[in-house]
């Protein structure tokens, strides 16, 4: 159990280096329209994915 843990961990870890390398002026727009936006709106997206995130999990292991 442990092992699949950590090696999600490092899966997100690859995943979220992907943007900042390929486009590195992209990410800080990116960025910088999130820093605009209201704590309101952050929360529903962090939401939406962590929701999306456990019904992939879910689905991918039963």
């Amino acid at each position: 159990m442990w092992q699949d843990l950590l090696t999600a961990a490092a899966l997100v870890l690859v995943i979220e280096g992907i943007l900042p390398f390929a486009n590195p002026e992209g990410y800080r727009r990116a960025l910088q329209l999130m820093v605009e936006q209201e704590d309101r709106v952050l929360r529903i997206g962090g939401l939406v994915s962590m929701l999306l995130g456990a019904v992939l999990v879910f689905l991918i292991r039963n």
